[in-house]
Parts: structure tokens; C-alpha cells; sequence
């Protein structure tokens, strides 16, 4: 993480913290337990890591549209229609439950980390952009996995 600046690493990992808290709810009942009577149900287990991870898969899509703004011609075209991908995917594939949901969650994840790649390699993302990107994806893929497998 050396060539990653410490202002978006640090924020990286802080925007983590409600994939962790709910993978943690998962993996602990009086946890769960005291997030439910303190925070709401809505804020423990599966539940916070989905709605969470819709959001932050939108926001990345605005973050690739900012990307696709330096890009010209059909590459821009290209990065503008890619950049809607997460959000899109978000909208249509969260429904169904929770381990449907947080499989699809992993999906778009992955999928978000793709394009991630295409962005960096076509120069429009910083050179730390993918090293940062891949640190963060694995702990949220992690985390989600708790919600579908445990």
C-alpha cells in the first residue's frame, strides 16, 4: 500500500467498517443482539452489508463516470456506458433475500473490480487506483460471504 495516498487509503477502510459490522453480527449473536436493540435490525447481519453495498457499488459508478470524463471519443463513450454497470446492477439484482442478494452483491463486486482494471489500464484511474481497489474488494467479498455462506 505504499504508493496508495494515505487520504483515500484511510478513507477506503473507514467506508469498510459497515461490511465488517455486519459481517461481525453474522458471525456473532450477542452482538447481533446488541447492535438489534441499540442500532435496529436494519443495521446488523446481512442486512446493513446489502443495503450498504448498493449504495457504495452507485457511488462507484459515479466515481468511474468521473473517470470516463478524461477519455475522448468512442473510449469515452465506452467508459460512460460502462461507469452505469454497478449502479444498474445494484438496482436489479438486490432483491430476492438475503443470500441471493449478497451472492449478487459478490458478483457486482467482482464485476466492479473488472472494470476498475479496464479504467486503470486505460490510463484514466491513478497508478494506485488498482492496488487500493483490490485490497478494499477482497474485505468487502469477505465480508459478504459471511452474510451467503454462514
Amino acid at each position: 500500500m505504499n504508493g496508495v495516498p494515505r487520504a483515500p487509503l484511510l478513507l477506503g477502510l473507514a467506508g469498510l467498517i459497515p461490511f465488517v459490522w455486519g459481517a461481525l453480527t453474522t458471525l456473532s449473536d450477542p452482538l447481533a443482539t446488541w447492535g438489534a436493540a441499540n442500532l435496529g435490525g436494519r443495521f446488523i447481519g446481512p442486512y446493513i452489508q446489502l443495503f450498504y453495498g448498493a449504495v457504495i457499488l452507485s457511488f462507484m459508478s459515479g466515481v468511474l463516470w468521473g473517470f470516463a470524463t478524461k477519455a475522448t471519443g468512442a473510449q469515452a463513450a465506452t467508459g460512460y456506458a460502462l461507469s452505469v454497470i454497478p449502479a444498474l446492477w445494484a438496482f436489479f439484482m438486490t432483491g430476492g433475500g438475503p443470500v441471493g442478494a449478497g451472492m449478487n452483491l459478490m458478483f457486482g463486486f467482482a464485476g466492479l473490480l473488472v472494470l476498475d482494471f479496464a479504467f486503470w489500464r486505460w490510463g484514466l484511474a491513478p497508478e494506485w487506483w488498482l492496488q487500493l481497489r483490490v485490497l478494499l474488494t477482497a474485505i468487502v467479498l469477505i465480508c459478504l460471504s459471511t452474510g451467503v455462506f454462514f
